[in-house]
C-alpha cells in the first residue's frame, strides 16, 4: 500500500495532503458531497486548473465504521492489488490506502462525469446490458480459474460450514422480506423464493471446477454509463471468489424485465462468452456458459432477500428490491434453475 496517511473525513484532505497523495503540487482544493452517502461518503474534489476527482470516505460514526471495517478494506485491496490484474472498466484510481481494522479509508478516484448512474428500478436498454456484460467478463476473464486467487487471504470457495450457515441465515431472511414487503411480493414469487431457500445449501457448494473473481453485487446502480456508450464499473466491497457467471446472472436477472430479458438473454450470454474467450479462456463452450448463467439465477433472490432484510428499510429500497426479486424469480422459473440445482 502508499504510505501516504488515510484521510477519513474530508477535513482532512487539504492541499498539503494532495500533495503528498498524487507526488505532485496542489495549491487549492474545494468539495462537493455527491450521493447519499448512506453506506460511504463521496466529495468531488476540483482542484488547481479545474481538474476534478472523487473522494469517497468511510461513514461518519467510528463504530460503524470498525463494524464494516472488512468491507471498506476489500474495495481498498481491489484498487490497490486487484484492479491491475483484470480488464474490466473501473474508475483510475489515484489513491487506495485503508486500515483493516478501524475502517478509517481514502480512495481518490476518477471523475466519470459525464458519465451518469445506472438506475435499477428503470432497468437498462438491451445495449446497456450488452456493454456491461462485456465489461463484465474483463473481471472474469484474465484470471479465470487462477489458482493463485486462492492463495489470497480472505479469497476461498465456500466450504460446507458456510453453506449450511447460509441456508439457516436465508430462511429467516425470506420470511422477513415476504412479510415485510408485503403485496409488493407476488404469490408465484413467494413460492420460488421458499423453493430457493431449500435448495441454496447445494447450489452454494456446486460448480467449483470453474471459479473466478465475482463481484457480488454488479447491478445498474453501481455502475456508471457514457453518453456515447461504455460502462465502468463501480463499488467493489462484495469481491469474492466463486462461479463467474452468479455475476452474469444477477445482472442480467435483475436489470431486465422477463420480456426483455426472454428475447435478448441468449444474445447477452454470447456476447459475455465471446469477450471471455477474447480474454483468453479456453475450454469452456457457451453451452456451459449458459448452462451456467441459467444455473447462477439464484444469485438474485438471494442477494436481494439479503440486502433487503438486513439493511435500513426505505420507500425506494422496497421497490427496488421488490422489482429485482419479480425479475429474477421469473426468470429462475423461465431457466428451470430449481431443476437445475436439485
Amino acid at each position: 500500500m502508499p504510505t501516504t496517511t488515510i484521510a477519513p473525513t474530508i477535513e482532512e484532505i487539504t492541499p498539503a495532503w494532495l500533495s503528498e497523495a498524487l507526488g505532485r503540487p496542489v495549491s487549492t482544493v474545494t468539495s462537493t458531497p455527491v450521493g447519499t452517502g448512506q453506506m460511504a461518503v463521496c466529495h468531488r474534489l476540483t482542484l488547481d486548473g479545474g481538474e476534478t476527482l472523487l473522494a469517497k470516505l468511510p461513514a461518519a460514526d467510528p463504530a460503524y465504521r470498525a463494524m464494516v471495517a472488512g468491507t471498506y478494506y476489500s474495495e481498498v485491496r481491489f484498487y490497490a492489488e486487484i484492479a491491475d490484474t483484470v480488464a474490466i472498466r473501473v474508475p483510475a484510481c489515484s489513491l487506495a490506502v485503508g486500515s483493516p481494522v478501524t475502517g478509517d479509508f481514502t480512495l481518490l478516484l476518477e471523475d466519470l462525469a459525464p458519465a451518469e448512474p445506472g438506475e435499477q428500478l428503470a432497468g437498462c436498454t438491451p445495449d446497456q446490458a450488452r456493454d456491461a456484460v462485456v465489461n463484465l467478463a474483463g473481471l472474469h476473464g484474465p484470471r479465470w480459474c487462477d489458482p493463485s486467487l486462492l492463495d489470497t487471504d480472505g479469497f476461498a470457495l465456500s466450504t460446507p460450514e458456510e453453506a449450511a450457515l447460509l441456508s439457516e441465515l436465508l430462511a429467516p431472511a425470506t420470511e422477513t422480506f415476504i412479510e415485510g414487503l408485503g403485496e409488493l411480493v407476488s404469490p408465484e414469487d413467494r413460492d420460488t423464493l421458499r423453493a430457493a431457500v431449500d435448495v441454496i445449501e447445494r447450489w452454494a457448494l456446486a460448480r467449483t471446477e470453474r471459479f473466478g473473481l465475482v463481484h457480488g453485487d454488479y447491478r445498474l446502480d453501481n455502475m456508471m454509463f457514457a453518453p456515447g456508450g461504455g460502462v465502468a464499473a463501480l463499488d467493489w466491497q462484495t469481491l469474492s471468489v466463486g462461479l463467474p457467471a452468479r455475476d452474469l446472472s444477477f445482472f442480467v436477472g435483475t436489470s431486465l424485465g422477463p420480456g426483455t430479458r426472454r428475447a435478448t438473454e441468449r444474445d447477452l450470454v454470447a456476447a459475455y462468452h465471446a469477450a471471455l474467450v477474447g480474454h483468453g479462456v479456453t475450454s469452456y463452450s457457451l453451452e456451459e456458459c449458459w448452462d451456467d448463467y441459467r444455473f447462477a439465477m439464484l444469485q438474485g433472490p438471494l442477494i436481494s432477500v439479503f440486502g433487503c432484510a438486513y439493511g435500513t428499510r426505505t420507500e425506494r429500497g422496497d421497490r427496488m428490491f421488490a422489482t429485482m426479486v419479480a425479475r429474477s424469480c421469473a426468470a429462475v422459473r423461465d431457466l428451470g434453475t430449481l431443476a437445475l440445482v436439485r
